[in-house]
């Protein structure tokens, strides 16, 4: 995906799981079955990440390459990122230390759906600003997948919001 392409990715997946958030009752954004994250917590879970992505992304280029290297490797497609990443949970690897959702009350719904979408705004306003080198040579280290490319970075989040989604949707279900 080029950068306009990784834009509309992560704005139409994320405003697809904001949409299912907001139409969520009362009783169903705090629901929790069988011990899983309620709807409310895998929101703030997806608010947390995308965040912890725009942190990194205020340090000026120069510094991400000081701290983290450059990549030695292409970058995954989508494809095969999203095999690493459901092997990786697969064997058994979840979400750890500030990843992991607190309690999240009813009136922090609104809250966090306009947070979640002033987080993706202002990632693909950086995206926007990104070159295609800059994409496939620049790293950042993820909790899970170790060291990856800012493409797969995009890669991921985009895939993330959507797993989560569709965990949400389950987990109501079910």
């Amino acid at each position: 995906m080029n950068q306009q392409e990784l834009c509309e990715s992560l704005s139409i997946k994320h405003k697809n799981f904001i949409e299912y958030q907001l139409s969520l009752s009362s009783q169903e954004f705090i629901a929790s079955k069988n011990e899983k994250w309620t709807a409310g917590q895998q929101l703030e879970h997806i608010v947390i990440s995308v965040s912890a992505v725009n942190q990194a992304l205020l340090l000026p280029n120069f510094l991400l390459k000081l701290i983290f290297g450059k990549a030695n490797r292409k970058s995954r497609t989508y494809d095969e990122l999203v095999q690493k990443y459901l092997s990786k949970l697969q064997a058994g690897g979840r979400a750890s230390g500030r990843f992991v959702p607190k309690t999240v009350t009813l009136d922090k719904k609104d809250k966090l759906t306009k947070k979640l979408m002033s987080e993706v705004e202002k990632m693909n306003r950086k995206i926007s600003k990104l070159s295609e080198n800059e994409l496939e040579t620049l790293i950042m280290p993820h909790p899970l997948l170790g060291k990856l490319t800012l493409r797969e970075m995009f890669y991921f989040t985009i895939y993330h919001v959507q797993h989560h989604h569709e965990i949400t949707i389950r987990n109501l279900k079910g």
